[in-house]
């Protein structure tokens, strides 16, 4: 009998210990890897793909390897009060991504010092009514291109795993929210024409071609963000190279 109950434990044993991994196996956060798509992702994690593009803000189908996903929906652990509650995985990145904020305003937010942050903690994620320094979109356009210097340069590459010069306005743009064509021909034609670049605006060149064939976004004080040929780097409009195949500007605001 005794052996008997011993059998029966160490058997319960294992299918507690089964069932335990396969409940905590679902994270919060997933990184994509080689080869996944939204479907994919979607289909192994029980989500809609366009609960998953809504939920990581994402205004295409395009993923990256090592991309972090959240697989949960935003008010999940948000409040009405415009509080979030830190779970398992997050970084104040993926937490600025999902309320449309940047890392530098979630931290101002909450008086942070550092990016440590810890499960449970309660951050803020809205600004009160009365104090509204937002960052406008051309910021925000700027800031995120700035993720990508050195990034190297692929012809026809629109991710973080490589960019074109097109490539790399036509991502950062929609990724805060403001689509644009993909070309640097399309840019061109399909924007509005500014006599003087603002920065976020985008500045165009003539290189290799008759017409627009280089396109950066506008940093100010005559500088620019581009992917050219040594990757994604900021470039000077006055110099030697820039200056005389400058061609004018245009802006998606």
């Amino acid at each position: 009998m005794k052996k008997h109950l011993l059998s029966f434990a160490a058997t319960a044993g294992i299918l507690f210990s089964t069932f335990s991994g396969t409940a905590s196996a679902h994270e919060n956060i997933y990184t994509v890897q080689s080869g996944d798509t939204l479907w994919k992702i979607s289909q192994a994690n029980k989500v809609t793909v366009t609960d998953l593009k809504t939920w990581n803000h994402l205004t295409s189908d395009n993923l990256y390897v090592n991309q972090k996903l959240t697989l949960l929906a935003p008010h999940a652990h948000e409040t009405a009060t415009g509080t979030y509650m830190v779970q398992k995985g997050d970084t104040l990145y993926l937490i600025s991504v999902r309320f449309n904020l940047s890392v530098t305003q979630l931290k101002s937010l909450n008086n942070l010092t550092t990016d440590t942050i810890y499960v449970g903690q309660v951050l803020k994620v809205t600004s009160s009514a009365t104090s509204t320094p937002t960052v406008s979109k051309a910021q925000m356009v700027i800031d995120e291109a700035k993720k990508y210097i050195g990034t190297p340069y692929l012809w026809g590459g629109n991710t973080p795993a490589g960019f074109d010069c097109s490539g790399l306005t036509s991502y950062v743009f929609n990724k805060v929210g403001v689509p644009i064509p993909r070309t640097a021909a399309t840019q061109w034609s399909g924007l509005k024409a500014v006599s003087t670049p603002k920065p976020g605006d985008l500045v165009f060149f003539e290189t290799y071609a008759p017409g627009p064939t280089h396109v950066g976004i506008y940093l100010g004080n005559n500088q620019f963000i581009q992917a050219g040929s040594k990757g994604v780097s900021i470039a000077d409009m006055t110099n030697s190279y820039w200056k005389p195949r400058y061609l004018g500007a245009r802006t998606a605001f």
